[in-house]
């Protein structure tokens, strides 16, 4: 019968075919896609509403750049202990208890009045922000191996396509709506999300976790002969790859957060595009990730991981080139659609990965790299857009997506064996 592993996952124990087990799973999956979409959906609800609070502020373009290092600040240091947290308490819990704290902080940027109080608030946004994606991603890693299905590119759809319904809501309403009524609406909606969809997964959380004993070490072949440090090796080498992964996800990651802060800027501010207009701009960049990521499956089962890795890496490239330097919206609009396509699937294979070789912490330590380039993005492109320009600054996706592929190429032979894990908390198994 199945039990329960220490982030709450039902696990068969065996019997694939328990149609109890099958339908605990099918529960969990389903609460776990609506967090990851009710995630996209508020956060991109915020930034489709950064040039209005931006003008409220009265706040320069390297002004909101460092008010959006909150975020950055927030999220990347309350990432390195979130592993810890999920380790401790279960994923469950933490996920649901962030996602709570993102709902009621998102209301809190529109009341701002200067570019130092925005930077306060966005810091409790972004440690909300931080803690919601480790603990979700960690979640999304034990699924993954409860039901042995490579669907780890599913949830990010998920997340993506939250973010085109947000930003394209985001855009209907910015016309009729203040800022202030838009994000406490969307206060209300994440609560309400919260209170239905949460006690799905806090009911799968362990009450009484149980230590099992570690598994013991298979034989390493040559210790006999004093190859005493393969297992330390091992773990070294796993940790080289989880460490390259965190980087290919940072420099994807890095064009996510750039669209999701800057593209409605760029599109009114250089291409005289209305706000209708400016807003479809990372509502058609998300469009394009959830349909990459909807098909994700396919493609890496067909190109492999390494080479979706390094093709994705250079079509984002491309689109992005186009998308920060077109003459005109349409055309910007159509390059940021490639670069959607390109950046799909890059942060869930790496993510994914880090997490099959390394458990919890290697999704830590990608998750807070990747996340890093995304929330510490935006800032650095505020900063490039003042000293320069912004379609100049935009740039910089490109150059970062072309460096993903290339250390995505160069790490094409280097390998490692999933890390052996910490001894799991678990249930004792039901009768």
């Amino acid at each position: 019968m199945p039990h329960l592993n220490k982030v709450g996952t039902a696990v068969s124990g065996g019997d694939d075919k328990d149609p109890a087990a099958r339908s605990s799973l099918s529960r969990l999956r389903t609460a776990l896609t609506v967090f990851f979409a009710l995630d996209g959906f508020m956060f991109a609800g915020w930034v489709v509403r950064i040039p209005a609070i931006k003008e409220r502020t009265g706040a320069s373009e390297s002004d909101l750049g460092l008010a959006l290092l909150g975020v950055s600040a927030g999220a990347v240091v309350t990432m390195v202990f979130t592993g810890r947290l999920c380790q401790r308490f279960g994923s469950h819990p933490v996920t649901v208890v962030s996602m709570v704290l993102l709902s009621l902080s998102i209301a809190l940027p529109p009341r701002a009045h200067s570019a130092l109080t925005l930077g306060l608030v966005l810091l409790l946004f972004g440690t909300a922000y931080g803690a919601l994606n480790v603990s979700m991603n960690s979640a999304a890693v034990d699924l993954v191996a409860a039901l042995r299905r490579p669907v780890i590119s599913s949830f990010h759809a998920a997340y993506s396509l939250g973010g085109m319904v947000g930003a394209g809501l985001g855009g209907l309403v910015a016309g009729g709506l203040s800022p202030t009524v838009h994000l406490l609406l969307l206060t209300g909606a994440g609560l309400l999300v919260t209170a239905v969809t949460g006690p799905v997964l806090l009911r799968q959380a362990v009450p009484a976790p149980v230590l099992l004993p570690a598994p013991v070490p298979a034989p390493v072949p040559g210790a006999e002969a004093g190859v005493a440090h393969a297992p330390r090796e091992r773990e070294r080498s796993t940790r080289r790859v989880v460490l390259l992964l965190g980087v290919i996800a940072l420099c994807t990651a890095y064009g996510e957060g750039a669209m999701a802060d800057w593209s409605a800027l760029h599109l009114t501010e250089d291409l005289d595009a209305s706000p209708g207009l400016a807003a479809a701009g990372y509502s058609l960049f998300a469009l394009a990730m959830t349909a990459g990521r909807l098909s994700g499956t396919v493609l890496l089962e067909r190109l492999g991981q390494n080479r979706a890795l390094v093709l994705g890496g250079l079509t984002a490239a491309l689109g992005m080139l186009l998308g920060a330097l077109a003459p005109t919206a349409w055309a910007a609009l159509a390059g940021f659609a490639v670069a959607g396509l390109g950046l799909a699937n890059i942060f869930p294979v790496a993510v994914g990965r880090a997490g099959a070789l390394a458990g919890p912490g290697g999704v830590a330590t990608a998750s807070t790299l990747g996340y890093g380039g995304m929330l510490l993005g935006p800032p650095a492109i505020g900063f490039l857009a003042d000293w320069f320009s912004l379609p100049l600054a935009l740039t910089t996706v490109a150059l970062l997506a072309a460096a993903a592929a290339v250390v995505a190429h160069a790490a094409r032979n280097v390998s490692a064996e999933p890390a052996r894990q910490p001894p799991h908390r678990q249930a004792p198994q039901q009768a």
